[in-house]
């Protein structure tokens, strides 16, 4: 006898569950539209999202991703805090142990400051006109790589 388990969506193969991701809004940005499109893409694409909602600090991203155990946190920023949200983050992340964690975003970012934090170990930066089918395989591609 065969039993099929019911499809979920965008489920690791390596984790056995849905993909969970983690969306914020970091400061006092209070612009959170793209923010709720990615999210809702992304669950359209079978992941599991946990948005956080609007001004949160690094410290409450990075206990959120700890407690809800994300396989990813993706940030979004208009503010122009980029560079320094994403490498506080980062530490943050690091300091907690977070190393198995997809770190992106996007938003308004110019290019040299995307390649900039992803020379720092970001990952991938989307502008606002990204595809939101190239975000969630771009998570959905990180994870399966990093989660063995």
């Amino acid at each position: 006898m065969i039993t099929f388990a019911p499809y979920y969506g965008t489920m690791s193969d390596n984790l056995k569950r849905p993909i969970r991701v983690l969306v914020a809004k970091v400061g006092l940005d209070g612009h959170d539209r793209g923010a709720k499109v990615v999210a809702t893409a992304l669950r359209d694409a079978g992941m599991e999202v946990i948005y956080t909602g609007l001004r949160q600090t690094p410290e409450m991203v990075v206990n959120a991703a700890l407690q809800e155990d994300v396989d990813a946190i993706g940030i979004s920023i208009l503010s122009g805090a980029h560079m320094t949200v994403f490498p506080r983050v980062a530490a943050l992340m690091q300091e907690k142990g977070l190393t198995n964690v997809l770190l992106t975003g996007g938003g308004i970012i110019p290019e040299e400051d995307m390649q900039d934090l992803n020379s720092r170990g970001v990952g991938k930066l989307f502008a606002p006109s990204a595809n939101t089918s190239e975000i969630a395989g771009y998570i959905k591609e990180w994870v399966e790589a990093h989660n063995r």
